[in-house]
């Protein structure tokens, strides 16, 4: 017998399908704060430049094959002559040059970084105390897949296409939210009207033995 005897669903309406059964909005999602106006690209200038910066960094890389350390030396150069010549030409460009308080790093940004790696190391150390087994079944298998990738493409390539796809899919999908939805409607529909005609023409007709009642004593 047909596990679905009824295609009376094909005349409904299809109704949207949210993704990953979500219920809140994308911006909430993320955090709603600076990390989700990054990603849903909110502040366009700041997520275009961190894009581009990226962009040319995986360039120099992994195009024009720079070394590190050479890479380092031509930036502390450039940015060596060009607070020199600054300083020295303010009066023609009427710009004063920056002062040193203007280009220390916070103590604020090196509490929020700190706290961050604080973080990654507690969730680290509870994955591996083993409280929560699937966790850190899957951890493990992630990280053996991961491996296996990483085997056949360099770190910096898969950081790139990572960083790419987080920058360009949310956005996207945000925008052609209806569209994304509709089709992965269709797509549902398709996905169970095909078992049950897998069913109704080939895993019904299975023969199955007889089920018998257990006594229990």
């Amino acid at each position: 017998m047909p596990i679905y005897s009824s295609d009376s669903d094909n005349d409904r309406p299809t109704q949207p399908l949210k993704l990953f059964t979500r219920q809140r909005p994308l911006y909430e999602i993320f955090g709603g704060r600076r990390v989700a106006d990054l990603l849903l690209w909110r502040d366009k200038s700041l997520s275009g430049s961190i894009l581009v910066g990226f962009t040319i960094t995986w360039f120099l890389f992994e195009i024009a094959e720079f070394h590190l350390i050479t890479l380092l030396c031509y930036i502390m150069m450039t940015l060596i002559l060009v607070m020199f010549l600054w300083n020295y030409g303010s009066n023609l460009i009427n710009r004063r040059p920056p002062s040193i308080n203007d280009i220390q790093v916070s103590e604020s940004t090196v509490r929020y970084i700190f706290s961050k790696l604080n973080w990654f190391i507690a969730v680290v150390y509870k994955i591996s105390s083993g409280e929560d087994l699937p966790r850190f079944v899957v951890t493990l298998a992630s990280l053996w897949i991961l491996s296996i990738i990483g085997s056949f493409s360099s770190a910096l390539n898969l950081l790139y296409i990572s960083f790419l796809c987080l920058f360009t899919i949310p956005v996207m999908y945000e925008r052609y939210e209806e569209e994304v939805e509709y089709f992965a409607s269709q797509g549902s529909r398709g996905i169970r009207r095909l078992y049950r005609k897998l069913d109704s023409q080939f895993l019904s007709k299975i023969p199955r033995g007889p089920v018998k009642d257990k006594k229990f004593k």
